[in-house]
């Protein structure tokens, strides 16, 4: 007598000639065993254990993936181990895909701490850089108003210097005029014999220039002096003519006519003259 494997009814037909390795077990979807339902059986010897051809088309496979048959040796068996490695690869490959999802699972631990770490460096990189920012910013206004006050100053040098210069000018210029008024040592001399003859007797124009240049004043100063009196207002011409016609009324008689040629011939002019006599009572 030899054990020969029996499949259920609800099995899958095993191929022909086919025995449950050591560790085989059936496969969870066939679902169990008839109540019982023997899985070995005792053949004659010399009775052909064949089995027919399965019609089902179930393949291989599958009854090697099924559980160990009740009786039998737990060994492993290829297909066994077939199944466990892949399904030991499939949970490797699911752990690897699960890793690359929360962004690299198969880094070193020194990668993981990396990441925090370069993070704070760069925020404290860039708190630096604000830093520095701010404080170029500050210097940089500091050095414009230092430009705008040395500017400010510069300016008010500039115009305290433009105000100097116009009073040293202005003031020149009044020292030029007073010089120029009063004339050289000469003129102011021929200046004051003239203030001095027009102070005891009177003068007509000419007659006070030839006076002077009778003195020894050459004609250039004494013209500056009587120019001098005319324009400080230091002479009256015609007061020089009335007093000229009084002194000549004081020692001797004139007609109207002599008096006027008189007081021409002492260089008045016609309307001076004719001035004079009119206040004389001429």
């Amino acid at each position: 007598m030899a054990p020969r494997y029996n499949s259920p009814p609800n099995w899958p037909p095993p191929p022909a000639g086919w025995t449950p390795p050591p560790g085989w077990l059936p496969d969870p979807s066939w679902g169990p065993a008839p109540q019982g339902w023997q899985l070995w059986v005792e053949d004659p010897v010399g009775v052909s254990t064949d089995i027919p051809e399965p019609s089902s088309g179930i393949p291989e496979s599958n009854l090697s993936s099924a559980g160990p048959v009740a009786g039998e040796p737990k060994a492993k068996s290829w297909f066994a181990r077939h199944k466990i490695l892949t399904g030991v690869g499939a949970l490797v490959v699911l752990v690897a895909f699960i890793a690359a999802l929360n962004g690299g699972g198969d880094e070193d631990p020194a990668s993981s701490v990396a990441g925090p770490a370069a993070t704070q460096n760069a925020q404290d990189a860039e708190e630096a850089a604000a830093a520095v920012a701010s404080e170029e910013e500050a210097e940089a206004e500091r050095l414009a108003e230092d430009e705008a006050e040395a500017a400010a100053a510069a300016e008010e040098d500039r115009l305290a210097e433009a105000q100097r210069l116009a009073d040293e000018a202005i003031a020149a210029e009044a020292t030029a005029a007073e010089a120029a008024r009063i004339g050289t040592v000469a003129q102011q001399n021929a200046w004051q014999s003239a203030v001095s003859y027009l102070d005891y007797a009177a003068f007509s124009r000419s007659g006070l220039a030839g006076q002077l240049e009778f003195e020894g004043y050459s004609p250039a100063d004494a013209e500056f002096a009587i120019a001098r009196l005319e324009t400080e207002g230091g002479v009256d011409w015609n007061a020089q003519a009335v007093a000229s016609a009084a002194s000549y009324l004081d020692y001797t008689s004139f007609s109207r006519a002599g008096l006027i040629d008189q007081l021409v011939y002492e260089g008045f002019t016609v309307e001076q003259a004719e001035h004079g006599a009119s206040t004389a009572g001429l």
